[in-house]
């Protein structure tokens, strides 16, 4: 008996910065060619691919990266059983505008990545998690620091960008810390980081991790730990504190304090009253 070719496909789109995503299970399912006025950058996360991009063909697999250009022809389906995989679709423009504020120099001309399929374990699991974060949508910050920083990583080595080292920006990374430090309960964003630095999205990143050990997202995340502490010691309830500190919710609090204090708030305050 004959399999019945399906797909279950998802779209989400980042309110934050535009950009669509793609959540995917084909089997046994093609899809016909077609182009997009986008990039794309992906990863499967099970199965072998049968890709054909610009009349060549390739079998994309788990740990290596996929890219297609604006407007470049492309097909994709299953190879032999199933597959899964997590696709993004910048705009033109935003992937420049990154570029622009990553590099040493600015690029010449458009933009363009010059292999389809590339062989990086670290990079599609880099991408892969950037994606899970922006599915999840729990902190916009995390999900934009994730993103933009795979990007960047991936025009750095596949598309001949050269990014630059981060410079002496000492006094506007303080302004940032200082807003993530006062601020730390609201919904930050990179734009709210930048205009209060000064500094294009890349070279913030990389500054604001020479200068405090951890990226933006890092940092926040931990002065919210700091505050749940003060206030899981005060007698506040844990869900109290969840929507004072500014996770999503009880569960988001209890999973990231318990992967930095090694205990679950509750426990943390029952240790605390204890004394």
């Amino acid at each position: 008996m004959t399999r019945q070719a399906s797909s279950k496909i998802d779209y989400f789109t980042s309110t934050a910065n535009g950009v669509e995503f793609l959540l995917g299970r084909l089997d046994g399912y093609r899809y016909s060619p077609h182009l997009h006025d986008t990039f794309i950058v992906a990863a499967l996360s099970r199965g072998v691919g049968a890709l054909s991009i610009g009349g060549r063909s390739y079998s994309p697999r788990v740990a290596q990266l996929i890219f297609c250009n604006p407007f470049e022809v492309h097909d994709g389906a299953a190879s032999g059983g199933g597959l899964s995989y997590r696709a993004s679709y910048p705009p033109e423009p935003l992937l420049h505008r990154i570029a622009v504020e990553s590099a040493a120099a600015p690029p010449r001309g458009p933009v363009r990545f010059t292999e389809p399929v590339v062989d990086d374990p670290a990079g599609a699991a880099m991408f892969l998690k950037a994606h899970e974060s922006s599915r999840r949508g729990e902190c916009t910050l995390e999900a934009e620091e994730r993103l933009f920083t795979a990007y960047a990583y991936c025009l750095e080595r596949y598309a001949g960008v050269r990014l630059a080292a981060a410079g002496q920006e000492d006094g506007p990374i303080d302004r940032a810390v200082t807003l993530l430090c006062d601020d730390y309960a609201a919904n930050v964003t990179l734009s709210d980081l930048i205009n209060e630095a000064k500094v294009p999205r890349q070279r913030l990143i990389s500054a604001f991790r020479r200068r405090t050990g951890l990226t933006p997202h890092a940092f926040l995340v931990n002065r919210r730990i700091i505050a749940a502490k003060q206030l899981l010691r005060s007698g506040e309830r844990a869900p109290a504190v969840a929507v004072r500190t500014g996770f999503s919710d009880q569960a988001h609090l209890i999973r990231t304090f318990k992967a930095r204090i090694g205990v679950t708030p509750g426990a943390y305050q029952q240790a605390v009253r204890e004394r």
